[in-house]
């Protein structure tokens, strides 16, 4: 007898305490049906497949309702309101298990600890997974204050917003992590095991440094050296060709003639009066490729690369940490030849507010390596601001290369290489999904590609011969997001697009010029010898569809979108909410091209001297202007507010240069109000009976939203008069109109027509 299975649909839970866990909340009714107990295992199925732990949900629970979290749905494929199958999960004891993670979390968690992170979890391979500790369920003897501040200490209070893929798992299947589990890094060291070498690069030899003992636990920190060995079969990481260095080829050109003049011409330099010494910091966004360019150079020029990730040593004690410099410097300076010491993410343990009694240490080591003949230093970072500036001084990174974040040309090269080994379906364009990945690095298209791959081979499960599609690698970006952007920063669009807004035509064509044209059109702007716009102000009665409207814009996939509300950003202690303003406008930066919407942008940005909140507006009121109208331009982002309360905004805010566009959403027209009504029931079946051009004559001050409402109650009107009911009438939008009132005020309408007559005058 097969096992039971329900289908149900997918709600975002509303409990934070749920959030990241791994868990779903289901109704008693359904887990006495699928003859579960709370917290039993259950498998789950959407456009992918996963397994969960499953609990009671509390409150108004709906039978037919399944509660996840983001973690959840995306491991699953679905967004809210998608169906999935729920049934029993027979779950197996992990033997191992083998994750991968982001830079930091996989050089400062050791295996230890991230087992203890993961025990009592049920995991899938292809899932992610965060570090939150399964302490709503715990299991015998786990002590999760301890490892939460474990975690913590490791790599930061950003520790709770950590994702882990699982990669691999023994056996297959759903697993549960326990006590014996053998949980690793992708490549790395096992759980209980001194560290040994890891397999044999393609042209490279690894040397592992025996790992430093911390407590119980043991630092995994490696020194990777670059020599000549060929052994392919055993290769994890191949070096790329320099001509395979998609929109990098400047940088390298360069790296090359720095590397041939040190290494192979000094003679050169010192007749010219010159040192040989090479000391560079190497910056771009996380992701981007700047350890693979210095490899791929140092490859092509025969120099050996001594590769140290920073945070490995960040969390040492001060002596150990500088004996593992001490150990990678000399791995470089004894070896054959000419040698290159690459440290990555620098700013880790070199940072520039508040450095550690370790960053003079480790400065000088550097000054002294840098001072011998065949060494030179190459360090990389994503933050350049957050580096040490002693570290820039003459005597060691005098030179400085930036790796810019990849245009849709340069996407689209890097998706032709990338996916030139993979088979693929006739007539895939990779242009068309270069548009749709603003903002990705060449670690995003990977990350895509993999996402793809999965997609293709649970579509294809019996195929003798599995293709990606197309389709696979678009759906894919339901999911997979650029690593700029964190999950809280992703904007639900449903599929929306421009064309789904009814009305605003005005509004739309404003739109469009302002954010879309200077994205499609770069080469107008130039050749005209015009800046795009940098802002947009969206003002009108609340209901009008101004968020809306961003949604669409999201939709559209041209650009990503910062959806955040203007009380977000203020916090109570000095200098906090300035810093949460900087770091929004990098990480939008980062993922350009990219919308900062801004809603309620009168709370966030009050005209200055009127506020009684000790200055705190009046600080990030400044610093909106500098990060809009400062001495670095913004470039490929677009700030666009929104409010019903246009004249409590600064004025210094609507001036050319930064929100200069304004746009006023007025309330529908009878014919918007029809376009709206027609929009919001395209897939509710509406009787013969029904005319909503005649109806929307009718609606006088209602707006946007109260259509919207209207057409959904009318449906319910159906629903609560019979279950079995296939179309809306006439008659259920009538009675409909009894609980649907315009919201819109009379007075606040006219307020905001004067305001919006008063700047056309001026």
């Amino acid at each position: 007898m097969s096992d039971p299975q329900i289908t149900l649909t997918v709600r975002h839970t509303p409990s934070a305490l749920d959030s990241r866990r791994g868990v779903v909340r289901l109704h008693p009714e359904v887990l006495d049906a699928l003859g579960l107990r709370a917290w039993d295992a259950v498998h789950l199925t959407g456009a992918r497949v996963s397994a969960a732990l499953a609990a009671p949900a509390g409150g108004e629970a709906v039978p037919g309702v399944v509660l996840a979290d983001d973690v959840t749905m995306s491991n699953l494929g679905v967004t809210e309101g998608s169906e999935i199958v729920v049934a029993p999960a027979e779950v197996s004891a992990a033997r191992t298990v083998t994750v991968a993670g982001s830079k930091l979390a996989s050089s400062a968690l050791t295996p230890h600890v991230l087992r203890l992170a993961l025990i009592g979890k049920v995991l899938t391979v292809g899932d992610a997974v965060s570090l939150l500790p399964q302490d709503l369920a715990p299991p015998p003897g786990s002590d999760v204050g301890a490892l939460r501040g474990q975690l913590s200490r490791a790599i930061g209070m950003t520790w709770t917003n950590e994702l882990l893929t699982v990669t691999a798992a023994d056996p297959a299947g759903p697993v549960a992590v326990g006590q014996s589990t053998v949980v690793s890094w992708r490549d790395g060291a096992r759980t209980g095991e001194t560290p040994a070498a890891p397999p044999v690069r393609t042209g490279t030899t690894v040397v592992t440094i025996a790992p430093v003992s911390s407590g119980d636990d043991f630092i995994d920190a490696e020194i990777v050296e670059d020599a000549d060995v060929d052994d392919a079969a055993a290769a994890v990481e191949d070096v790329p060709l320099l001509a395979d260095l998609a929109g990098a080829q400047t940088q390298a050109r360069k790296l090359s003639e720095w590397f041939d003049l040190a290494f192979h011409r000094p003679e050169l330099l010192a007749k010219l009066g010159t040192s040989g010494r090479l000391g560079v910091l190497l910056t771009g966004p996380e992701g981007v490729g700047k350890a693979t360019l210095v490899r791929a150079v140092a490859k092509a020029e025969d120099v050996r690369v001594v590769a140290l990730a920073a945070p490995t040593i960040a969390v040492l004690e001060p002596n150990a940490a500088a004996s593992r410099l001490r150990d990678a410097i000399g791995h470089a300076r004894n070896g054959p030849g000419a040698a290159v010491l690459l440290i990555t993410d620098i700013d880790v343990l070199l940072p520039s507010s508040q450095p550690p009694p370790l960053a003079t240490v480790v400065l000088d080591e550097l000054r002294k390596a840098l001072g011998r003949s065949d060494f030179a230093l190459v360090a990389t970072t994503a933050r350049a601001e957050s580096v040490d500036p002693r570290l820039r001084g003459a005597d060691l990174l005098d030179r400085e290369l930036g790796l810019p974040l990849p245009e849709a040309k340069v996407r689209t090269e890097l998706l032709q290489i990338l996916l030139k080994d993979v088979p693929v379906e006739p007539g895939l364009d990779v242009r068309v999904l270069a548009e749709r990945t603003p903002g990705f690095v060449a670690a995003d298209l990977v990350a895509l590609r993999r996402d793809a791959a999965l997609r293709a081979a649970l579509r294809q499960l019996d195929a003798g011969e599995p293709r990606v599609s197309q389709q696979d690698l678009l759906d894919a970006l339901d999911t997979v997001r650029p690593i700029s952007m964190s999950t809280s920063d992703v904007l639900a669009t449903g599929g929306l697009g421009l064309d789904d807004v009814g009305g605003m035509t005005d509004v739309k064509a404003s739109l469009t010029e302002a954010v879309l044209w200077p994205l499609r059109y770069p080469d107008s702007f130039a050749r005209l010898g015009i800046a795009p716009p940098r802002g947009v102000l969206l003002y009108g009665p609340p209901g009008g569809g101004k968020t809306f409207l961003v949604r669409a814009l999201a939709g559209t996939g041209a650009l990503n979108v910062f959806a955040v509300k203007g009380a977000e950003l203020l916090d109570k202690w000095v200098g906090e909410s300035e810093r949460a303003v900087r770091e929004l406008f990098r990480r939008a930066a980062e993922a350009a091209p990219s919308l900062i919407f801004l809603d309620e942008i009168d709370a966030l940005a009050p005209r200055r001297g009127q506020s009684s909140d000790s200055g705190v507006a009046d600080r990030v009121v400044a610093a909106l202007l500098t990060e809009l109208d400062g001495v670095e331009p913004m470039r490929e982002v677009v700030v666009l507010g929104a409010t019903n309360r246009p004249e409590l905004v600064d004025p210094a805010l609507l001036r050319p240069g930064r929100l200069e566009r304004l746009v006023y959403v007025p309330p529908p027209t009878a014919e918007g109000r029809a376009d709206i009504l027609r929009a919001t029931s395209k897939n509710t079946p509406l009787a013969d009976d029904v005319d909503l051009d005649e109806l929307a004559s009718t609606l006088d001050r209602y707006s946007a939203a109260d259509c919207a409402a209207l057409i959904r109650e009318g449906a319910l009107t159906a629903m609560r008069e019979s279950l079995e009911a296939s179309v809306v009438t006439a008659a259920h939008l009538a009675k409909a109109r009894d609980a649907v009132r315009p919201s819109l005020d009379p007075a606040q309408l006219a307020a905001l027509e004067a305001y919006a007559k008063g700047r056309q005058a001026d």
